[in-house]
Protein backbone atom coordinates (compact mmCIF):
# COMPACT_ATOMS: atom_id res chain seq x y z
CA UNK A 1 0.00 0.00 0.00
CA UNK A 2 1.26 3.74 -0.93
CA UNK A 3 0.75 5.48 1.99
CA UNK A 4 2.32 8.84 0.71
CA UNK A 5 0.44 9.17 -2.88
CA UNK A 6 -2.43 11.10 -2.86
CA UNK A 7 -1.89 11.73 0.69
CA UNK A 8 -2.57 15.39 2.34
CA UNK A 9 0.21 15.97 4.72
CA UNK A 10 0.88 19.24 6.69
CA UNK A 11 4.30 19.95 8.09
CA UNK A 12 5.00 22.43 10.97
CA UNK A 13 7.87 24.58 10.68
CA UNK A 14 8.51 23.68 6.92
CA UNK A 15 9.94 26.67 5.32
CA UNK A 16 13.58 25.80 5.86
CA UNK A 17 16.03 22.79 6.69
CA UNK A 18 14.49 19.31 8.18
CA UNK A 19 10.73 20.34 7.07
CA UNK A 20 12.02 21.92 3.57
CA UNK A 21 13.75 18.73 2.98
CA UNK A 22 10.62 16.88 3.76
CA UNK A 23 8.38 18.69 2.00
CA UNK A 24 10.00 18.01 -1.49
CA UNK A 25 10.33 13.88 -0.68
CA UNK A 26 6.73 13.90 -0.06
CA UNK A 27 5.81 16.25 -2.96
CA UNK A 28 8.35 13.64 -4.90
CA UNK A 29 5.87 10.77 -4.26
CA UNK A 30 2.94 12.07 -5.12
CA UNK A 31 1.84 14.06 -1.96
CA UNK A 32 -0.65 17.04 -1.32
CA UNK A 33 1.87 19.34 0.72
CA UNK A 34 0.67 21.95 3.29
CA UNK A 35 3.48 23.53 4.76
CA UNK A 36 3.25 25.94 7.89
CA UNK A 37 5.89 28.64 9.72
CA UNK A 38 6.31 31.44 11.64
CA UNK A 39 8.19 32.87 8.82
CA UNK A 40 5.91 34.15 6.25
CA UNK A 41 8.25 35.53 3.63
CA UNK A 42 10.41 32.65 3.81
CA UNK A 43 7.39 30.83 4.18
CA UNK A 44 6.09 31.81 1.08
CA UNK A 45 9.62 31.67 -0.71
CA UNK A 46 9.48 27.43 -0.04
CA UNK A 47 5.95 27.71 -1.54
CA UNK A 48 7.27 29.42 -4.58
CA UNK A 49 9.91 26.70 -4.97
CA UNK A 50 7.85 23.57 -4.22
CA UNK A 51 5.08 23.87 -6.20
CA UNK A 52 7.56 22.71 -9.34
CA UNK A 53 7.10 19.23 -7.56
CA UNK A 54 3.43 19.18 -6.88
CA UNK A 55 0.45 20.91 -5.20
CA UNK A 56 1.85 22.59 -2.45
CA UNK A 57 0.30 24.97 -0.21
CA UNK A 58 1.11 27.33 2.80
CA UNK A 59 0.29 29.46 5.63
CA UNK A 60 1.54 31.53 8.71
CA UNK A 61 1.87 29.23 11.69
CA UNK A 62 3.10 29.53 14.81
CA UNK A 63 2.98 26.19 17.23
CA UNK A 64 2.95 27.93 20.53
CA UNK A 65 -0.82 29.29 19.59
CA UNK A 66 -3.38 26.71 19.66
CA UNK A 67 -6.14 29.32 17.83
CA UNK A 68 -2.90 29.68 15.01
CA UNK A 69 -2.43 26.06 14.86
CA UNK A 70 -6.14 25.21 15.14
CA UNK A 71 -6.63 27.58 12.00
CA UNK A 72 -3.34 26.26 10.04
CA UNK A 73 -5.05 22.65 10.27
CA UNK A 74 -8.76 23.51 8.96
CA UNK A 75 -7.23 25.75 5.97
CA UNK A 76 -4.98 22.40 5.57
CA UNK A 77 -8.28 20.25 5.75
CA UNK A 78 -9.66 22.43 3.20
CA UNK A 79 -6.76 22.13 0.66
CA UNK A 80 -6.90 18.35 0.99
CA UNK A 81 -10.52 17.66 0.55
CA UNK A 82 -11.51 18.01 3.78
CA UNK A 83 -9.08 15.99 6.04
CA UNK A 84 -5.63 15.90 6.73
CA UNK A 85 -3.84 12.18 6.59
CA UNK A 86 -0.37 12.99 7.98
CA UNK A 87 0.75 15.64 11.00
CA UNK A 88 4.36 15.77 10.89
CA UNK A 89 5.02 18.00 14.00
CA UNK A 90 8.89 19.36 12.43
CA UNK A 91 8.83 22.78 14.24
CA UNK A 92 11.81 22.86 17.00
CA UNK A 93 14.37 25.50 18.18
CA UNK A 94 17.85 24.48 20.04
CA UNK A 95 19.25 26.99 21.74
CA UNK A 96 22.34 26.06 23.35
CA UNK A 97 24.90 26.71 26.45
CA UNK A 98 25.18 26.23 30.06
CA UNK A 99 21.78 26.02 31.55
CA UNK A 100 22.49 28.42 34.43
CA UNK A 101 22.87 31.07 31.59
CA UNK A 102 19.78 30.59 30.05
CA UNK A 103 16.69 33.37 29.74
CA UNK A 104 13.38 33.22 31.05
CA UNK A 105 12.61 33.37 27.60
CA UNK A 106 15.22 30.65 25.59
CA UNK A 107 13.79 28.45 28.09
CA UNK A 108 10.21 29.02 27.38
CA UNK A 109 10.66 29.14 23.99
CA UNK A 110 12.40 25.91 24.04
CA UNK A 111 9.55 24.64 25.94
CA UNK A 112 6.86 25.83 23.50
CA UNK A 113 7.60 25.14 20.45
CA UNK A 114 9.90 21.90 21.27
CA UNK A 115 7.20 20.00 23.45
CA UNK A 116 3.87 22.35 23.78
CA UNK A 117 3.72 22.47 20.18
CA UNK A 118 4.08 18.94 19.46
CA UNK A 119 1.20 18.39 22.20
CA UNK A 120 -1.09 20.77 20.77
CA UNK A 121 -0.93 19.59 17.35
CA UNK A 122 -1.39 16.19 17.92
CA UNK A 123 -4.53 17.28 20.27
CA UNK A 124 -5.69 19.49 17.09
CA UNK A 125 -5.19 16.78 14.68
CA UNK A 126 -6.34 13.22 16.71
CA UNK A 127 -10.00 13.65 16.41
CA UNK A 128 -10.61 13.43 12.84
CA UNK A 129 -8.26 10.80 12.55
CA UNK A 130 -9.72 8.81 15.24
CA UNK A 131 -13.24 9.58 13.57
CA UNK A 132 -11.80 8.39 9.97
CA UNK A 133 -9.99 5.61 12.17
CA UNK A 134 -6.66 6.54 10.18
CA UNK A 135 -4.18 8.36 9.93
CA UNK A 136 -0.49 9.16 10.99
CA UNK A 137 0.98 11.65 13.26
CA UNK A 138 5.10 11.84 12.97
CA UNK A 139 7.05 13.87 15.78
CA UNK A 140 10.33 15.04 14.78
CA UNK A 141 12.37 14.78 17.95
CA UNK A 142 16.19 14.18 18.67
CA UNK A 143 18.22 11.26 20.03
CA UNK A 144 18.68 14.19 22.53
CA UNK A 145 15.79 12.63 23.57
CA UNK A 146 17.53 9.68 24.54
CA UNK A 147 20.85 11.16 25.31
CA UNK A 148 21.55 13.46 27.84
CA UNK A 149 23.67 16.46 26.37
CA UNK A 150 25.57 19.06 28.34
CA UNK A 151 24.64 22.61 26.85
CA UNK A 152 21.23 21.38 25.87
CA UNK A 153 19.52 20.99 28.99
CA UNK A 154 16.29 22.40 28.29
CA UNK A 155 16.61 21.32 24.80
CA UNK A 156 17.08 17.63 26.27
CA UNK A 157 14.15 17.63 28.66
CA UNK A 158 11.88 18.82 25.91
CA UNK A 159 12.85 16.44 23.62
CA UNK A 160 12.87 13.28 26.34
CA UNK A 161 9.13 14.88 26.70
CA UNK A 162 8.39 14.27 22.88
CA UNK A 163 9.85 10.79 22.80
CA UNK A 164 8.03 9.27 25.78
CA UNK A 165 4.38 11.30 24.83
CA UNK A 166 4.82 9.37 21.32
CA UNK A 167 5.38 6.28 22.73
CA UNK A 168 2.52 6.39 25.60
CA UNK A 169 0.38 8.17 22.59
CA UNK A 170 1.35 5.40 19.98
CA UNK A 171 -0.45 2.81 22.55
CA UNK A 172 -3.56 4.73 23.35
CA UNK A 173 -4.36 5.24 19.70
CA UNK A 174 -2.94 2.51 18.03
CA UNK A 175 -6.86 0.43 18.57
CA UNK A 176 -8.33 3.20 16.65
CA UNK A 177 -6.18 3.35 13.85
CA UNK A 178 -4.02 5.85 14.15
CA UNK A 179 -0.21 6.07 13.73
CA UNK A 180 2.11 7.72 16.15
CA UNK A 181 6.06 7.82 15.47
CA UNK A 182 8.76 9.83 16.61
CA UNK A 183 12.22 10.17 14.75
CA UNK A 184 15.29 10.72 16.20
CA UNK A 185 18.33 12.36 14.71
CA UNK A 186 21.30 13.02 15.88
CA UNK A 187 22.88 16.49 14.80
CA UNK A 188 21.66 18.05 11.66
CA UNK A 189 23.58 19.52 9.48
CA UNK A 190 21.10 22.78 9.46
CA UNK A 191 21.05 26.06 11.24
CA UNK A 192 20.63 24.57 14.65
CA UNK A 193 24.51 23.22 14.33
CA UNK A 194 25.75 26.44 13.73
CA UNK A 195 29.14 27.73 15.64
CA UNK A 196 29.57 24.40 16.92
CA UNK A 197 32.29 21.98 15.85
CA UNK A 198 31.11 18.28 15.28
CA UNK A 199 32.60 15.37 16.70
CA UNK A 200 34.86 13.26 15.30
CA UNK A 201 32.20 10.39 15.94
CA UNK A 202 28.95 11.80 15.63
CA UNK A 203 28.78 13.14 11.91
CA UNK A 204 25.94 15.94 11.46
CA UNK A 205 23.30 13.96 8.59
CA UNK A 206 21.43 15.75 5.85
CA UNK A 207 17.91 17.31 6.34
CA UNK A 208 17.22 14.98 2.90
CA UNK A 209 18.25 11.63 5.49
CA UNK A 210 15.50 12.42 7.66
CA UNK A 211 13.09 12.92 4.76
CA UNK A 212 14.15 9.89 3.79
CA UNK A 213 13.53 7.92 6.99
CA UNK A 214 10.10 9.92 7.21
CA UNK A 215 8.71 8.26 3.69
CA UNK A 216 9.87 5.16 4.96
CA UNK A 217 8.09 5.80 8.56
CA UNK A 218 5.30 6.42 6.53
CA UNK A 219 5.15 3.27 3.98
CA UNK A 220 6.18 0.96 6.90
CA UNK A 221 4.93 2.27 9.98
CA UNK A 222 6.99 1.54 13.62
CA UNK A 223 7.32 4.32 16.73
CA UNK A 224 10.47 4.61 16.85
CA UNK A 225 12.43 5.89 14.43
CA UNK A 226 16.65 6.67 14.72
CA UNK A 227 18.79 8.25 11.91
CA UNK A 228 21.18 6.19 11.10
CA UNK A 229 19.08 3.18 12.74
CA UNK A 230 22.37 1.99 14.83
CA UNK A 231 22.28 4.81 16.45
CA UNK A 232 19.20 3.73 18.33
CA UNK A 233 21.12 1.53 20.18
CA UNK A 234 23.97 3.45 21.07
CA UNK A 235 21.54 5.78 22.62
CA UNK A 236 19.69 3.21 24.83
CA UNK A 237 23.09 1.41 25.96
CA UNK A 238 23.93 4.93 27.12
CA UNK A 239 20.58 4.89 29.26
CA UNK A 240 21.57 1.57 30.99
CA UNK A 241 25.35 3.04 32.16
CA UNK A 242 25.96 4.53 35.30
CA UNK A 243 27.17 8.25 35.87
CA UNK A 244 30.64 7.56 35.39
CA UNK A 245 30.06 5.24 32.03
CA UNK A 246 27.78 7.55 30.64
CA UNK A 247 30.32 10.32 31.09
CA UNK A 248 32.89 8.12 29.86
CA UNK A 249 30.54 7.42 26.79
CA UNK A 250 29.98 11.40 26.17
CA UNK A 251 33.28 12.47 25.92
CA UNK A 252 34.10 9.08 23.26
CA UNK A 253 31.40 10.45 21.52
CA UNK A 254 32.52 14.47 21.73
CA UNK A 255 29.59 15.46 23.33
CA UNK A 256 30.48 16.51 26.67
CA UNK A 257 31.80 20.31 25.06
CA UNK A 258 30.23 20.56 21.75
CA UNK A 259 27.51 22.68 23.21
CA UNK A 260 29.21 24.11 25.90
CA UNK A 261 32.04 25.68 23.63
CA UNK A 262 30.99 27.04 20.40
CA UNK A 263 31.51 30.15 18.13
CA UNK A 264 29.43 32.82 19.60
CA UNK A 265 29.41 35.12 16.46
CA UNK A 266 28.99 32.44 14.28
CA UNK A 267 25.86 31.43 16.41
CA UNK A 268 24.40 34.67 17.46
CA UNK A 269 22.06 34.81 14.66
CA UNK A 270 20.21 31.65 15.23
CA UNK A 271 20.38 32.19 19.13
CA UNK A 272 18.46 35.08 18.58
CA UNK A 273 15.88 33.04 16.32
CA UNK A 274 15.53 30.49 18.72
CA UNK A 275 15.63 32.59 22.03
CA UNK A 276 12.40 34.41 20.80
CA UNK A 277 10.45 31.98 18.60
CA UNK A 278 7.34 33.13 19.83
CA UNK A 279 4.55 34.47 17.24
CA UNK A 280 4.29 35.08 13.71
CA UNK A 281 6.84 36.95 12.07
CA UNK A 282 5.26 39.12 9.27
CA UNK A 283 8.86 40.29 7.42
CA UNK A 284 11.51 37.57 7.02
CA UNK A 285 13.61 37.64 9.95
CA UNK A 286 16.79 36.55 7.39
CA UNK A 287 16.84 35.19 4.03
CA UNK A 288 18.21 32.20 3.99
CA UNK A 289 18.06 29.66 1.42
CA UNK A 290 15.13 26.85 2.22
CA UNK A 291 17.14 24.48 2.40
CA UNK A 292 19.28 25.62 6.11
Amino acid sequence: MDNIRGKTIAITGAARGIGYATAEALLRRGARVVIGDRDVALQESAVAQLTKLGPVSGYPLDVTDRDSFATFLDKARTDGGGHVDVLINNAGVMPIGPFLDQSEQSIRSSIEVNLYGVITGCQLALPDMIARRRGHIINIASLSGLIPVPGQVVYVGAKFGVVGLSTALADEVAPQGVDVSVIMPPFTNTDLISGTTSSGALKPVEPEDIAAAVVKTLNKPKTHVSVPPPLRFTAQAAQMLPPRGRRWLSRKLGLDRVFLEFDTTKRQGYEQRAQSALGVVEGSENKPSPKM
